[in-house]
């Protein structure tokens, strides 16, 4: 199922209303598609579908899930800090329009900007969001390091000498954590190589 198929799908769980569906499918493939969205783009969520749709039995509503993967970084810009309010905002506005309730729209947003900090939650539906928005971490070597020119792309207005310190904090804050990944599923899979490839690169920053 690609994308837009499991969007429509998604959607029509709360609206029968295809036209509505199509809109909001527009304004989504306009947000991921801009110009300068070398890493936080489609490629992004389908890599974590993958991934997902492998535990989907043991997440206890997948359906969120579904929804904060494909609005957790709808808005991206690379110098704001407000991103994943801005995507919780608009996700809001899209579970309005389709019909969802209240509480299903709470988690969806709590969902959401759980991936602003990315700290363990008492939510595993969260730490599994939290997981897989990280699944690239844990990549084998060179697709990390697609991952890492990519993001240096996004990142492009600033200057080597901001950027190599920033991303060295950001790189280490995980890396002091007891755990990168916060479900089992997870940790087995890929903290190793997480830890590895990060370590890696913090050589080459430093």
């Amino acid at each position: 199922m690609d994308l837009k198929e499991r969007f429509v799908s998604t959607c029509s769980l709360f609206t029968s209303d295809l036209k509505l569906i199509d809109n909001l499918w527009i304004e989504l493939d306009k947000k991921y598609t801009e110009k300068g969205r070398h890493y936080h783009n489609f490629e992004h969520l389908e890599h974590m579908f993958s991934e997902l749709d492998n535990i989907k039995d043991t997440v206890e509503n997948y359906t969120a899930i579904s929804f904060s993967v494909f609005y957790h970084d709808v808005i991206y810009n690379a110098t704001s800090k407000s991103n994943e309010e801005k995507s919780a905002e608009l996700a809001i506005k899209c579970l309005h329009k389709v019909g969802a309730d209240l509480n299903f729209t709470e988690k969806v947003s709590e969902q959401i900007m759980a991936t602003k900090l990315h700290q363990q939650s008492d939510d595993n539906d969260i730490n599994y969001l939290l997981d897989a928005d990280l699944l690239i971490l844990g990549s084998e070597p060179g697709k990390y390091l697609d991952y890492t020119q990519k993001i240096r792309k996004e990142y492009s207005i600033y200057p080597d000498l901001l950027y190599k310190p920033g991303r060295r904090k950001a790189q280490l804050h995980f890396l002091e954590a007891e755990d990168i990944f916060k479900t089992d599923y997870f940790k087995q899979k890929y903290e190793t190589q997480a830890r590895n490839n990060m370590l890696s690169e913090i050589e080459y920053l430093t």
